[in-house]
């Protein structure tokens, strides 16, 4: 995937002021419009045009690709930094120019189908004639990132959230706000969590959007997640697998005594089931067994690898390979 350098393509500096990008699209636009430019590439330029715009007309998608850093050159291999935009509201925006299908890939991976949308009006009448325009603030997306174990127990959490606002030299500076946010007990990744009255300030006698805040988990040493069910690799001895044992072993809800069964090979999976992420149908924790070796770093753990290996003379590991 290419990086995109929309202030290149819009012909503007990196401090335009949102005047001199609206001026700037309204130029383009009219000389690469399909209807009336005659240059070869016009629709692929009005495309590119109109996504450049999209972003930089927004302060909050423009403050955010702003973040990436000027270290991109455009037509670069491009891969967003990790979580680069975790905490950061993106309102959707009426889109000016092609559609929605026409938006790059560079652009779905920085902002996602949030970052489309529009706002919603109506007109109010009131005591005059001509009545009062009123129109619903825009929604806001963002990103919330939580502990595995929040989504066992449900939680509490602050949440400081990054968003932007015109300066008085037209350039988008980015402001923080916090809030407290409830995790429910037996959240998914990927859901999301509603915010009611939290988006953008509406218009006139207009509500406010909602925030819709997409949740993710932290990256854990110890687990991962499919949906509901949660798994862990658990290194047992050689000899806990042959003979059997009872061993101790984490869970998100607190450790557990588990029964390894005899004979278990490299890889065996032992289901707990309905001990995965809590729900009306609670997913299942999974134990995947993997048999680490103990060293051989003096004479007497050697002595007892070769014990071991004269007690099983005619065993093979490579003996499916046909060697």
């Amino acid at each position: 995937m290419e990086y995109k350098d929309y202030y290149e393509i819009m012909g503007v500096s990196k401090d335009a002021t949102q005047d001199e990008i609206k001026r700037a699209y309204r130029k383009l636009a009219r000389k690469y419009h399909p209807d009336v430019s005659k240059e070869a590439d016009a629709e692929q330029r009005f495309k590119e045009v109109g996504e450049a715009y999209e972003v930089l007309k927004d302060p909050e998608k423009r403050a955010a690709y702003d973040q990436l850093g000027a270290n991109w050159q455009a037509g670069q291999d491009f891969q967003a930094p990790p979580d680069w935009d975790s905490g950061f509201e993106f309102s959707g925006g009426g889109y000016t120019g092609a559609s929605n299908e026409d938006f790059s890939d560079f652009f779905e991976t920085l902002f996602g189908r949030a970052g489309y949308g529009g706002r919603s009006a109506h007109y109010s009448t009131g005591a005059g004639p001509r009545g009062e325009y009123s129109m619903r603030g825009q929604d806001s997306h963002a990103k919330i990132m939580i502990d595995l174990e929040d989504a066992y127990t449900g939680a509490t959490r602050t949440l400081t959230l990054k968003h932007s606002e015109l300066g008085e030299d037209g350039r988008p500076k980015i402001k923080e706000r916090t809030l407290n946010v409830r995790i429910p007990k037996g959240i998914r990744q990927g859901q999301q969590i509603r915010l009611a009255g939290q988006g953008g300030a509406g218009v006139g006698k207009g509500e406010a959007g909602d925030l819709y805040l997409e949740v993710e988990f932290k990256p854990h040493p110890f687990y991962h997640v499919e949906g509901r069910d949660v798994y862990l690799d658990l290194p047992v001895a050689p000899w806990e697998a042959a003979l059997g044992a009872k061993v101790k072993v984490p869970t998100p809800a607190g450790g557990i005594d588990l029964k390894i069964p005899s004979g278990s090979k490299n890889g065996r999976k032992l289901r707990l089931k309905g001990r995965g992420i809590p729900g009306k149908q609670p997913g299942d924790f999974y134990v995947v067994l993997t048999i680490a070796l103990p060293p051989a770093g003096n004479d007497e753990e050697k002595a007892a690898y070769e014990a071991f290996q004269n007690a099983f003379p005619g065993f093979n590991p490579r003996a499916s390979l046909g060697v």
